[in-house]
């Protein structure tokens, strides 16, 4: 793992244990967009700009705007205290659970590895070696995500749209409130 992507996995933990721990629901907010966008970065750096757009429009766009209008129609609580009690039993669990995600990333071949069982398997030979005589797209990642994986391209842009519309008409209708 190189080190900008290294930065951008911390920041995302710091991020998560913040915003699940922070009692102020607009900074919480804040946090979990800066989550999301740091999610996004982490998808670039791993290759996968198509993901990394629908997590940067859904989940730090439309998401946050979504939780904004949310506690701008709500009462934000009154109070000293900053951050919420954890409850022991439950933060346990949960660094347990991310002890076992560790080992099994740790686990993983590095991303873009030549030897890795994705790189090498006969899927991937037979979308290098085919995809401009079936497509006629010349860049094979394109021609994977436009023509082999083109319904779920479409599904991805499908959400993205609903997601804005959905806030649109959320916006609309605080509006006419």
């Amino acid at each position: 793992m190189e080190l900008p992507l290294q930065a951008v996995l911390v920041l995302l933990v710091v991020a998560a244990l913040a915003a699940t721990v922070l009692r102020d629901v607009l900074s919480a907010i804040i946090v979990f967009t800066i989550f999301s966008l740091a999610a996004s970065v982490t998808y670039v750096l791993l290759s996968a700009p198509d993901v990394a757009l629908t997590e940067a429009a859904v989940g730090a766009g439309i998401t946050s705007v979504l939780f904004l209008v949310t506690i701008a129609r709500t009462v934000r609580p009154v109070g000293d205290r900053l951050l919420i009690a954890v409850d022991r039993p439950a933060a346990v669990a949960a660094v347990a659970l991310a002890g076992v995600l560790a080992v099994g990333v740790a686990g993983l071949p590095p991303a873009g590895a030549a030897d890795s069982v994705v790189a090498s398997g006969p899927v991937t030979s037979y979308y290098l070696s085919e995809a401009y005589a079936e497509t006629g797209v010349k860049n094979a990642v394109t021609a994977v995500l436009a023509a082999y994986r083109g319904f779920d391209t479409l599904g991805e842009a499908v959400v993205v749209i609903a997601a804005g519309v959905a806030v649109l008409l959320v916006l609309h209708q605080e509006d006419l409130v």
